[in-house]
């Protein structure tokens, strides 16, 4: 599928056998209480028989997995183009051990799981909405709001360690009239005044340029975004309960994700060997797909990611993006010397794609386009390049 003209090159499959190819990794952490559900539903996500064929997971470390994105629209391409491979996108899940009071000043394994927090990209903040008398409950009784306060204070804690750390070096050169230092300054205390208040980093109004220049590159831990997932049993699997309104109730300001999630009967469905027994278990509770599943594609949006394919009979994958990214840096994705010699893009809509069934009917139908360096690239996008080496 590489078509040579001079040095001109169409790269429609993927990059060469020689070439290295960049993988663009996202990272969500699971975190919460000790007891709330998290190893299970990590431990759920890593027992692949309980998904589709397109939805593995592999475990790089005890508390690290990779999940495949599910997405129909690679399923559907594959269909139409019978390649040799199928390569989905990516999430790497991290299961940070249950975090305790105290966790910001060392308690328990407190500095590390910290440690570990900060790495991620997002977090998913898990928290038990269910009651059941044969799991203690680490404070006694079931309490989300309680429970997600704890882990807040410590993450809010953290965070104010490192706001006053970067302070203190900021005042001095405030102090000798440097502007720069005068603006970072004033949006450092306005973060240490937010977190003293008990609020997290992402529900401060802070500008956009305060954002991209003095709290975005200290990658404090409460700016993360979050998607709280709220643990329920089974009987509240499709519409949530009490406990699940006054999660959604007290997050209103945080411009966070809530998902409901039944992670014990999950766990339950992965013990099934049958994929159609597994479906129709899912059918009798409501649900017409796993909620790890969901939760997956929530967490790739929480993290503001899209995907593009590259389909051919050797492979069909999808590539994953920051939303808002041009057509040389989704190139550069699959490999640096794409985006630098970068020329143009050869474009169809998934829809287009799919309504006409293959590249040489939609080519037939005038519905490829050629785009060039100021194209931004749409989610679901099935894209070819034309680059210069």
């Amino acid at each position: 599928m590489h078509k040579h003209r001079k040095t001109l090159n169409k790269i429609a499959i993927f990059a060469p056998a020689k070439t290295s190819i960049k993988i663009y990794y996202m990272k969500a952490g699971i975190v919460g209480l000790p007891n709330v559900g998290k190893s299970t539903l990590f431990n759920c996500l890593s027992n692949a028989k309980a998904q589709s064929a397109n939805f593995p997971f592999c475990t790089i470390e005890p508390n690290v997995g990779v999940v495949n994105v599910p997405d129909p629209r690679l399923e559907k391409l594959e269909s139409l183009v019978n390649p040799e491979r199928v390569i989905p996108a990516t999430v790497e899940i991290v299961d940070i051990a249950g975090l305790v009071k105290g966790a910001s000043k060392g308690e328990g394994l407190g500095n590390q799981f910290l440690g570990n927090i900060r790495e991620t990209d997002a977090i998913l903040h898990v928290l038990r909405c269910f009651e059941d008398e044969n799991i203690v409950h680490v404070d006694g009784s079931i309490d989300p709001i309680r429970d997600k306060e704890t882990i807040d204070m410590e993450l809010q804690l953290k965070d104010l360690e490192t706001v006053d750390k970067k302070l203190e070096k900021v005042k001095r050169a405030a102090k000798t009239g440097n502007k720069e230092a005068q603006k970072e300054e004033a949006a450092l205390l306005k973060a240490k005044a937010g977190l003293e208040a008990g609020n997290s980093l992402r529900a401060i109004d802070f500008t956009e340029a305060e954002h991209e220049e003095f709290i975005k590159p200290l990658q404090f831990i409460t700016d993360k975004p979050v998607m709280y997932v709220c643990n329920v049993d089974e009987g509240a699997a499709v519409s949530g309960n009490e406990y699940v309104e006054r999660v959604k109730e007290s997050v209103k300001g945080e411009g966070a994700e809530v998902l409901v999630l039944a992670v014990g009967t999950e766990a339950d469905i992965t013990e099934l060997d049958d994929y159609e027994e597994r479906q129709m278990f899912l059918q009798d509770i409501g649900l017409d797909e796993p909620g790890s599943a969901k939760m997956i594609r929530g967490a790739y949006k929480l993290l503001n990611l899209q995907t593009y394919f590259t389909a051919g009979v050797k492979e069909v994958r999808a590539w994953t993006i920051p939303i808002g990214s041009t057509a040389p840096q989704a190139a550069g994705v699959i490999h640096t010397d794409f985006e630098k010699g970068f020329i143009r893009a050869e474009v169809i809509s998934y829809s287009d794609f799919e309504a006409y069934g293959s590249e040489a009917k939609v080519k037939e139908a005038g519905k490829m386009r050629v785009e060039g360096k100021e194209y931004i690239v749409k989610d679901g996008d099935v894209m070819h390049f034309r680059f210069n080496v």
